[in-house]
């Protein structure tokens, strides 16, 4: 047993020691002792027993002949790209924040620029050691006898257990990006564009739509050597060169965490892109860990609610994230400018699993091609709606379009239409078997009632 793996199986004994003397002493919900997390929505917090998983945060192991990385479940992808690079490989799908922890993109949903090739973040797991709240840990893979739960983690959002280690595929990188910025005048041409580009030979694959007539897609290649290098992790902000710049290269490093530095375009809402305040903040403050901090304390104080209160306005936080099947992005977008308003949009393309791989809790149709609709600000209005009222427009349309929406954010379904969307017949099996004494909430409870 190497080093590594051996400090990894004596902070899983000691965790499962005192896990199980936990579980003797109180009857409250176990939950997840994080310092961080990229969960948007505010939550009704209630007795629990914390777990300190934050030991959990080493790369054990780089394969990079056979194509893997083991690594704990806490582990940021920060990290663990600042480690698999030197070694000339990446993880297969690196989603956009570098604080996303790999067993939280494993439990929720996550996605980047290469999956429309490799699918979602659980689509390129190999196996996964997961503790269930009993304290015993299983090892999960695709073909044995915890295929149920493999499957089944996904999309459960530390309701059926925690992932201490997982392995996951990686690809060869080669030390630069070369980025294409294809301009767009229309949304149907924009979306059948897109769906070829993903037959094609790019290795990643995203866009952005500015405006009704205004969409770029934005495809990337992995390439030996650049002519010149764009850096936007201080004074160039990266949204704004998709107009700018028909032609871009960056690092390897530096187009992994494009997004990063401006929270893709909701540092405005900060003011950092003043350049005057981008200065003032620098560039140790310009990232996603800084906007997340502040964002929470404003959640907690609710100062901008407060503002547009007295100048007569009603908000209403509209944070999504949501899968639509290539022939009803048209018709999803017409919906999102016409009802909700948001602009920027970020597309994403991303396939469907394999046949043989149906995740249980995120049913997407396998082999075919979604495309992922982000769109985060907040909603004014001058007339009071219900709570949630844009946000149910929402979920409403992701359903009748035949897709499925994200559950880091805000969520309003009704348990009738939860179960359909999310195979709760399923899970409620799940949760039968792997925790039986309901010893973690539901996911309907965590997700929508938050508990």
């Amino acid at each position: 047993m190497s080093p590594d793996a051996a400090a990894h199986a004596l902070r899983r004994a000691e965790l499962v020691a005192a896990m199980r003397s936990s579980a003797a002493g109180s009857a409250a919900p176990f939950g997840l002792g994080k310092r961080s997390s990229n969960l948007f929505r505010d939550r009704r917090e209630g007795a629990k027993r914390r777990l300190d998983l934050s030991g959990f945060c080493h790369v054990l192991d780089i394969d990079t002949e056979r194509g893997w990385v083991d690594v704990e479940g806490l582990t940021s992808y920060e990290e663990l790209v600042a480690q698999t690079l030197p070694r000339g490989v990446m993880p297969a799908v690196v989603p956009q924040l570098k604080t996303i922890t790999v067993g939280g993109a494993a439990a929720g949903v996550g996605i980047e620029a290469t999956s429309h090739r490799q699918g979602l973040v659980h689509d390129t797991l190999l196996e996964l050691d997961v503790l269930l709240p009993d304290g015993e840990v299983l090892h999960c893979t695709p073909d044995n006898e915890h295929r149920d739960l493999f499957f089944g983690f996904p999309n459960s959002y530390g309701t059926l257990g925690y992932a201490l280690r997982l392995r996951l595929r990686t690809l060869p990188v080669k030390p630069f990006v070369k980025v294409e910025h294809l301009q767009h005048e229309a949304p149907g041409t924009f979306f059948s564009d897109l769906a070829a580009h993903c037959q094609g030979d790019a290795d990643f694959v995203d866009g952005v739509v500015f405006g009704p007539q205004q969409q770029v897609i934005s495809r990337a290649r992995f390439v030996d050597a650049a002519p010149w290098l764009c850096d936007y992790r201080f004074e160039h902000i990266y949204y704004r060169s998709l107009l700018d710049r028909p032609v871009d290269y960056l690092t390897v490093q530096d187009y992994i965490w494009r997004w990063d530095t401006d929270w893709f375009w909701c540092s405005k809402n900060l003011y950092a892109q003043h350049p005057l305040v981008r200065r003032l903040l620098g560039p140790a403050r310009l990232n996603s860990r800084t906007y997340t901090r502040v964002m929470r304390w404003n959640a907690r104080w609710g100062l901008t609610r407060r503002l547009a209160r007295w100048r007569g306005r009603f908000t209403e936080s509209v944070i999504q994230d949501v899968d639509i099947p290539i022939a009803a992005a048209p018709g999803f977008l017409a919906f999102l400018l016409r009802e909700i308003g948001i602009l920027p949009i970020w597309i994403c393309p991303v396939r469907g699993p394999a046949p043989d791989a149906r995740f249980t809790l995120y049913p997407l149709v396998p082999d075919s091609l979604y495309v992922n609709f982000g769109f985060w600000d907040v909603v004014e209005s001058t007339v009071a709606h219900e709570p949630g009222h844009f946000n149910r427009l929402v979920e409403r349309e992701v359903i009748r379009c035949g897709g499925i929406k994200s559950l880091y954010s805000d969520s309003y379904f009704t348990p009738e239409a939860f179960a359909q969307a999310y195979g709760m017949a399923q899970y409620d099996a799940l949760k039968a078997k792997y925790d039986p004494a309901g010893r973690m909430l539901g996911l309907y409870e965590k997700c929508v009632l938050r508990a």
